[in-house]
């Protein structure tokens, strides 16, 4: 059985869900700041943006890990290998482990709120 094609990698970000549809057609369009000149207004913004994506990066690498340790828990009838939920999220075996793990911790400090 032939190993199925993985596919390329993308070459720019996804554009981000809300970001107005007519700016995400314009490829040198970023949540405006290309339109800001002065350079002291472009850096705070730009600032601004960087860390509220980092933020959003790592919230969303906590759901990623808590739904990984979820699809793996032993007591779901449905649950998935290890091997499954790294195809699934684009990851190694390896990474697919500790995400559980991760999220394991994740569950049970929620647990003990």
């Amino acid at each position: 059985m032939a190993e199925p094609e993985r596919a390329q990698p993308r070459l720019r970000p996804a554009p981000l869900l809300f970001e107005p549809t007519e700016a995400t057609a314009d490829p040198e369009h970023f949540f405006d700041l290309e339109s800001i000149e002065d350079p002291r207004e472009l850096l705070a913004r730009a600032t601004e943006l960087t860390l509220a994506f980092r933020t959003a990066t790592d919230r969303s690498v906590e759901f990623q890990a808590i739904a990984a340790a979820q699809l793996a828990d032993p007591g779901r009838f449905d649950r998935l290998t290890m091997s499954a939920i790294a195809e699934r999220a684009d990851w190694t075996e390896d990474y697919a482990k500790k995400m559980v793990e991760f999220g394991r911790e994740l569950l049970r400090s929620e647990s003990r709120q």
